[in-house]
């Protein structure tokens, strides 16, 4: 009787783990309208459609609204951000900072301003903002006024468009459908993006759904890009060989001109 018992506590474990994760029963169904991603000679950007809805075992909970969090990263990298000052008349680096990781691509999309959609609990867990999602652990002791730095990559990233927050862009229907669009710049970085969906009720995260987008170069971008990395040699000799042609054809053109 004991053993069966605890065999029942036992089963029962998980089940109440599940329900911790989500008490509301509630979960993410969701797709991209692609997958795939190509940059060709042409290519000027992109826009995503991220659509879904909200399934559920049980009726919608009376209390704080539904709120969707849509985020798209791209590949990440470290990176050097330094400050320019004018010294003897011209131009110069003075102080820099080293940042371990930084998105090359980071959008967000919300249904509510972030701050009402997100607590900053959960945001430190997810690292669902900008700034938590570029890691600068250790800045501090690079520069007196490291966060600066943080602050300008930011700010620069943000006007190209690289950076983007998009609240009250969602659409949700009824607490149960949603949709976002979310445009990607021309240049962008070949790799993997990965695609977060949040369900969020009074701040906290009741679900999650991660996606994914290969973002790669096509026709004679990829060719050239393959060239250059695989076949160095060829690359230079074809290279040299087209700014000579270049050369030589614009010289013709001025000689004929001037007859």
């Amino acid at each position: 009787m004991i053993r069966a018992l605890l065999c029942l506590i036992a089963l029962a474990m998980p089940l109440q783990a599940q329900e911790a994760k989500t008490p509301t029963g509630e979960t993410i169904v969701a797709g991209l309208s692609q997958n795939l991603v190509s940059i060709t000679t042409n290519f000027t950007g992109s826009e995503i459609l991220i659509y879904g809805a909200v399934k559920r075992e049980q009726a919608i909970p009376a209390g704080a609204p539904l709120e969707v969090i849509a985020t798209i990263q791209g590949p990440s990298g470290p990176l050097t951000v330094r400050r320019k000052e004018r010294r003897f008349g011209i131009w110069m680096n003075v102080d820099s900072v080293n940042i371990a990781r930084a998105p090359s691509f980071y959008a967000i999309a919300s249904s509510a301003p972030l701050a009402q959609a997100l607590s900053e609990t959960e945001n430190l867990r997810y690292q669902v903002t900008i700034p938590s999602a570029i890691r600068a652990v250790g800045i501090a002791a690079e520069a007196p006024d490291a966060p600066v730095f943080l602050e300008s990559l930011i700010r620069l990233r943000t006007e190209s468009h690289d950076y983007v927050l998009s609240e009250n862009s969602v659409k949700l229907l009824e607490s149960t459908l949603f949709r976002a669009d979310v445009a990607l710049p021309a240049n962008l970085t070949e790799g993997e993006y990965k695609v977060r969906l949040f369900i969020t009720r009074d701040g906290a995260v009741v679900d999650v759904h991660e996606e994914s987008i290969t973002v790669n170069k096509d026709g004679l971008e990829r060719w050239i890009f393959n060239l250059a990395h695989e076949h160095s040699l060829i690359y230079g000799l074809l290279a040299l060989f087209l700014a000579v042609v270049a050369g030589w054809g614009a010289s013709a053109a001025f000689g004929l001109l001037r007859r």
